[in-house]
């Protein structure tokens, strides 16, 4: 019974892996409650943001800010959102296959590129490609805190002030549901008033508003515009931590599954190498008996 034995090994390894993915499955769906009650707790923010940056670019056409000037420049920025731990599926690697092609693309077209990666994978991966990184994020745990953020980003933030950058792409992995997450490129800088308008209508019926400016409207704008890609970049950290969580989840519900179909085939067939093992055993008696 020494292939019995083995098998038997094997089926208690598998469900040994089946008690450890289940419980990740578990902590995840409670981990993914909590990012996504935190990435819908910031929208209101962002929107709301959004919206006073529209109606202070649309009241003061005059001034324009370095973030909305379009540069000159050869160089591209990318802020590349993704995980710091794995078995998430393909998440990480749906995001990366279009920063790898957006890369690409730019390479064929002379220009060169810069990133900020946060998370490890996004980092790692920037590596083993030879990508530029100039400032990178990691180890953010389940909660993302922008001064952690500020730091690494405003390095392109900048770059582009300073007219070093033509661009800046926010990279991330948006949350739609809990089975369904999608790569997001987005342009971050230049910013457009026009595009600000435009989205700040998209979340509803809006007002054109006269402010009062202390001490002067070009610090207020300033201000705001430089709070409101923050606040980007927060959304799309949070948003992409809802979708880790939510993708973990799918992911090792998958493998406790299959975990469990593997340990039901392996059963039939310890089941019929020991049905074999006892009819040969019952045949040698009697050929013996027989023999007597």
């Amino acid at each position: 019974m020494a292939a019995g034995k083995e098998i038997r090994g094997k089926i208690k390894s598998v469900e040994n892996t089946k008690k450890i993915t289940k419980a990740m499955e578990m902590v995840a769906a409670s981990k993914m409650r909590k990012a996504q009650e935190r990435m819908r707790a910031a929208r209101p923010y962002s929107e709301k943001v959004r919206n006073i940056a529209a109606n202070l670019g649309k009241a003061n056409p005059e001034y324009k800010h370095a973030f909305m000037l379009k540069n000159e420049a050869k160089v591209c920025g990318f802020i590349v959102v993704t995980t710091d731990k794995g078995l998430c599926g393909g998440m990480n690697t749906n995001i990366l296959r279009i920063v790898t092609g957006k890369l690409r693309e730019l390479q064929s077209s002379g220009l060169s590129a810069q990133t900020v990666a946060i998370g490890n994978k996004g980092l790692g991966f920037m590596g083993r490609i030879g990508a530029k990184v100039v400032s990178h994020a990691t180890h953010l745990g389940d909660t993302p805190h922008l001064e952690k953020l500020i730091g690494p980003v405003k390095v392109l933030l900048d770059a582009y002030a300073k007219g070093e950058v033509n661009a800046v792409y926010l990279c991330y992995t948006k949350f739609i549901n809990t089975m369904k997450q999608e790569p997001v490129v987005q342009q971050l800088l230049p910013l457009s008033a026009v595009q600000m308008a435009a989205e700040s209508q998209a979340s509803g019926p809006q007002h054109d508003w006269d402010y009062i400016y202390e001490p002067d409207a070009q610090s207020v704008i300033d201000e705001m515009l430089t709070r409101y890609v923050e606040a980007l970049v927060y959304q799309a950290v949070a948003e992409n931590m809802a979708s880790e969580q939510s993708a973990r989840m799918v992911a090792m519900k998958a493998a406790t599954d299959n975990a469990g179909s593997v340990i039901g085939e392996l059963k039939l067939v310890y089941n019929k190498t020991r049905q074999a093992a006892i009819t040969k055993e019952l045949s040698e008696i009697v050929a013996g008996a027989a023999a007597v």
